[in-house]
């Protein structure tokens, strides 16, 4: 009856008009509340046949939304620190029509990790760690994963205030790792017998794949600027070295990849999820209480411009829905550092 009552919600948000559709890329509308009362979501990774699963970033809780229904327990972590912003970040289930496997990136006691969970429609079995020891402090976990058009499993890490590390091939910290849904790393990553993808990140909160399969990411930035980056395997993002865009004609200009888009200062911004929808990466942002659209193709490529939406408050993840017409956004309001209303956290559907 869960998944029935999904289908019919996606069913409905896919029966809009192309007329709708292409309004829709200009400016998504809200268009209504799939869940609420949540605590703190973080991570969102939708089913292939109806719903979502959502992490509670410090209760460790797992929960399937379906349809109009409450929330529903489906799995817990139960040895997370959700000490500052640690603790059950980051879902993605795995590719293919039936999955068997939920994926998550937690804060643990030692380290950051990810874990392999057994799916079997109702509910999740164990956790199995397939990557641990990535550096965990108070801030600056990173905690996004996602798995790409390749079947490969892509995860984001931050510095763990630790800004040298970023730029240490050899550490986990300030990187963008590539793993197989094993946790083998593949032979074709950008390093030997490394799962670094990309390096030189302070703290990436938003990864998303493109129709081209090309992967972009969100970082915070420290003082000075808030990026979007399209992410090449094997490439140098700057940090400590630079923070947004290198001085032009700099010798940092040639060295490390400039990000496609700032936002300056960075308390317009503080993006976490991201997502690509109708020809553009949508960004969540928590400081900046916004949705920015950043187009990626026609004349206003790369130029980031507030959705127009209630004053949610504090935005964490954006996901583009199965059928690709619609977006959900979750708040971020119970979090330590927002304003929680009544309702909080929600689950925001735009179309």
């Amino acid at each position: 009856m869960i998944l029935a009552a999904t289908a019919a919600l996606l069913g409905l948000l896919a029966g809009c008009s192309s007329a709708d559709a292409a309004q829709a890329a200009d400016a998504p509308r809200q268009s209504g509340t799939v869940a609420r009362g949540l605590e703190v979501p973080w991570g969102l990774s939708f089913l292939p046949r109806g719903g979502a699963l959502v992490s509670e970033r410090d209760s460790g809780r797992i929960l399937l939304i379906a349809g109009s229904g409450q929330p529903q327990q489906v799995g817990r972590v139960t040895d997370i620190d959700p000490t500052g912003e640690g603790g059950l970040l980051g879902l993605a289930v795995e590719p293919g029509p039936d999955p068997a496997n939920l994926y998550a990136y937690y804060t643990g006691a030692r380290d950051n990790r990810v874990v392999r969970m057994p799916w079997d429609g109702q509910r999740l079995g164990r956790p199995t760690p397939i990557l641990t020891g990535i550096p965990k402090n108070t801030f600056h976990n990173g905690g996004r994963i996602a798995f790409g058009p390749d079947d490969m499993l892509y995860v984001a890490t931050g510095d763990a205030g630790d800004e040298n590390a970023a730029q240490d091939v050899g550490s986990l910290a300030g990187k963008v790792l590539r793993i197989a849904a094993t946790g083998d790393i593949p032979t074709d990553n950008p390093f030997p017998d490394s799962p670094v993808f990309s390096l030189g990140h302070r703290n990436v909160q938003g990864l998303a794949f493109d129709a081209k399969g090309q992967l972009w990411a969100s970082e915070f930035g420290a003082k000075d600027a808030d990026e979007l980056n399209l992410l090449q395997a094997g490439g140098n993002y700057g940090w400590p070295i630079v923070e947004g865009r290198a001085p032009s004609g700099s010798l940092s200009a040639t060295a490390y990849v400039d990000p496609v888009t700032t936002w300056e200062p960075t308390s317009t911004a503080s993006p976490s999820g991201i997502a690509v929808f109708e020809g553009a990466v949508y960004v969540a942002s928590l400081r900046g209480r916004k949705l920015w659209q950043v187009p990626i193709t026609g004349p206003d490529r790369y130029q980031a411009r507030a959705v127009p939406l209630d004053d949610l408050g504090r935005l964490r993840t954006v996901a583009t829905t199965p059928n690709g017409r619609s977006l959900w956004v979750t708040t971020s309001n119970r979090d330590g550092r927002g304003d929680p209303a009544r309702d909080d956290d929600r689950i925001i559907v735009l179309r």
